[in-house]
């Protein structure tokens, strides 16, 4: 159930959440959530590729696209903190062609880009 309700308020916010402002909406008055078991719902979900880690902000959104667990590349916002997740074939192919000349085997892809999304520009 907080696995539940964890990825529920994940997706309702809309934007990245941080591991503690969903500790304060797991509590209530008569009960107070435990980090521990927040930060194990956020693991769990993580590893069943249900949301996203976005690490400049050390928060959490929702995953909107299929796609290879170990690839995720972000468009951020810096004024509204919107986030997109987006799909880029040629991108990944340039990274992992980068990757097999340096001898190099990724175990993890994540390409955050900081700007301005496209409602705030006008």
């Amino acid at each position: 159930p907080i696995r539940r309700k964890v990825l529920e308020l994940i997706w309702q916010s809309h934007k990245p959440i941080k591991a503690y402002d969903l500790l304060a909406q797991l509590s209530s008055d008569d009960h107070i959530e435990k980090p521990p078991t927040v930060y194990r719902a956020l693991d769990f979900l993580l590893e069943n590729h249900l949301i996203h880690k976005i690490e400049s902000y050390n928060a959490y959104i929702g995953c909107e696209l299929e796609h290879n667990e170990l690839d995720s590349k972000f468009f951020i916002c810096d004024r509204c903190d919107e986030v997109k997740e987006v799909q880029e074939p040629k991108l990944d192919k340039s990274l992992l062609e980068a990757s097999k000349k340096q001898g190099f085997t990724p175990n993890q892809t994540t390409i955050e880009i900081h700007g301005t999304c496209a409602r705030c520009s006008k």
